[in-house]
């Protein structure tokens, strides 16, 4: 089996289009099991963001797999597979992992170095174990990538600026709104990216907070955490929060607009108000910007200003790039060489088998032979096979943890006539990969590469 990634982010598609392939909820719970159920699928995670949809899976033919999640992939989004492919990119067995690495320490990330993507990870992570889509292929390189995420932020300075898409809209509220202390806040939504706005926002000073949420329970939760006044309400006394807010912060799941311009027509408001909308798709109808004295940020305007602060050294980028690369050597290596320990295994259990044959037979040719005679022959021989074997084994671990190392445990299986059945009594098979022809991938709209590493461009 090996890892496959195929999804978009802001980096490859257009916000319209990462709005439209967005899946949370009871949709993220079907297209999750869909990929699960295709054929050549093994094990199956998503992780979507306002930032990214990416499809991990573990699958036994490349071609397969990218057919498989392109399609699933097209039909929930409802964009034509063919528009679909062209902001498509595709990673796969070596790139798949340093793709999930790099993503991990947030190099991928709208803004560098937000460790929101982390807690995104988990978060698809358990929803893929409570669902029973993974196993012990995906669950070895999400948490190692989870153990090198906290590593570049512990050993670099990525996180420096504690920059994260909330912390870059709120700035661009002081510089609508002016200094955010004493101001009245309004947050729509109580998931993982509204929490975040709850504890930046009472950091910040607020005078006020409101937590909106279909769910009054989640929102009182949320309330109860903030470090301000914080008050709960349900979303039937959305209207009359909105009149009262300066500061408006949107990120729920939902659908459709949570915010309609006409929601704020007519009503008394704030002389300035600002509204934050971290949604994917969009909760804050963009009509709101033709009332007065409002301005809007989504995720767009909030990509342009991380951008432009540029809050991230090239020093720091460049170290977590160097610890990536060093951990996807040390992973891919520690992976080439269990996937060897299976032929080591079956090579000495059939020397164990041979040798205990040839006593056998000695006995029966030689009845006369006392125990420790017996006893003293079959040590020798064992010693023997033992050193004969010795070199051979310790080299196939040695080449293993190079690429192309399970070649070697080709050979040997070869070599000694290995029954190809015994590996897999031990551990999963070590599955070929198919050469890549363009011929195999008509259906995706994805050309074949003529060398592997094309295969991380987007």
């Amino acid at each position: 089996m090996s890892v496959l990634v195929v999804g978009l982010s802001h980096r490859s598609a257009p916000l319209a289009v990462l709005e439209r392939a967005a899946v949370t909820g009871d949709d993220l719970v079907k297209l999750l099991h869909e990929v699960h159920e295709s054929a050549n699928v093994a094990e199956a995670m998503i992780v979507s963001s306002c930032n990214r949809v990416e499809v991990y899976a573990e699958v036994d033919k490349f071609h397969g797999g990218v057919s498989a999640v392109s399609e699933l992939l097209a039909r929930c989004s409802g964009v034509p597979l063919d528009d679909l492919s062209r902001h498509l990119y595709v990673h796969y067995e070596d790139r798949a992992v340093q793709h999930m690495f790099s993503v991990a320490c947030g190099l991928e990330s709208m803004v560098i170095g937000e460790g929101q993507i982390l807690g995104q990870i988990r978060q698809a992570f358990r929803l893929a174990q409570t669902e029973d889509t993974v196993g012990r292929g995906l669950h070895e390189v999400v948490q190692h990538a989870l153990r090198v995420g906290k590593r570049a932020h512990a050993q670099t300075g990525i996180d420096k600026a504690g920059a994260s898409l909330v912390s870059v809209g709120l700035d661009d509220a002081a510089e609508h709104l002016g200094p955010l202390a004493g101001k009245r806040a309004l947050v729509v939504g109580a998931g993982s990216m509204s929490a975040l706005a709850v504890a930046t926002l009472g950091r910040a000073g607020v005078g006020e907070i409101v937590v909106a949420n279909r769910t009054p329970k989640r929102a009182a939760r949320l309330a109860g955490a903030a470090e301000v006044p914080a008050r709960p309400i349900g979303l039937d006394d959305l209207a009359g929060a909105l009149a009262d807010a300066e500061l408006i912060v949107s990120c729920t799941g939902a659908t459709g607009l949570v915010i309609t311009a006409d929601l704020l027509r007519g009503r008394p408001a704030a002389d300035r108000r600002f509204f934050l909308d971290l949604a994917l798709p969009h909760d804050v109808d963009p009509g709101v910007r033709e009332l007065p004295g409002v301005a809007l940020a989504g995720l767009d305007e909030l990509r342009r200003s991380s951008e432009a602060r540029g809050a991230i050294g090239p020093e720091a980028i460049e170290a977590v790039r160097r610890i990536v690369a060093d951990e996807v050597a040390a992973f891919l290596g520690a992976a080439r060489a269990a996937a060897v320990a299976p032929t080591v295994v079956a090579l000495r259990s059939k020397a164990a088998q041979v040798v205990e044959a040839e006593m056998a037979r000695l006995i029966g040719r030689l009845p006369e032979l006392d125990d420790k005679v017996h006893g003293e022959i079959a040590q020798t021989v064992r010693r023997v096979v033992d050193k004969l074997l010795h070199a051979p084994t310790v080299r196939v671990k040695e080449f293993a943890a190079s690429a192309g190392g399970d070649a070697y445990a080709t050979a040997l299986r070869e070599l000694f006539d290995l029954d190809p059945k015994a590996p897999e009594a031990v551990t999963r098979p070590d599955l070929e990969t198919a050469d890549l022809t363009a011929s195999d991938l008509p259906a995706t709209g994805l050309t074949a590469p003529a060398d592997r590493s094309e295969l991380s461009k987007p």
